[in-house]
């Protein structure tokens, strides 16, 4: 059974691993999904550690753009809705759509 704890964990150790990779072998060896997971890992970043989105602001300024693009091309919806919405929005619902969005990205993941 999956509990909350799971995703939050999965965000920070998926993050780490992009941007160690990101690191080591430049930001052209993302994949648009490693991209996508380090947009989630900045907003969640921020969300746990500042309480908004602001920080993620500072630390990757296109974050939600980015993420809602890559999102719409890879056909993740609910990502897609969830990084669309006006910022504000986001921020207020972001623990709400949190596990979803890291659902369906782990799906995508899972089916390469």
């Amino acid at each position: 059974m999956r509990t909350r704890f799971d995703n939050e964990t999965w965000i920070i150790e998926a993050g780490a691993d992009v941007i160690n990779r990101k690191h080591s072998h430049g930001a052209g060896a993302l994949t648009p999904l490693d991209r996508l997971i380090y947009c989630l890992w900045v907003a969640d970043y921020g969300m746990r550690n500042a309480g908004d989105l602001d920080t993620a602001l500072d630390l990757y300024a296109n974050f939600q753009s980015e993420a809602a693009q890559i999102a719409k091309q890879l056909s993740l919806q609910a990502t897609c809705e969830a990084f669309e919405l006006p910022s504000d929005d986001l921020q207020q619902q972001y623990f709400e759509r949190f596990d979803e969005i890291c659902d369906e990205i782990k799906s995508r993941l899972s089916t390469g």
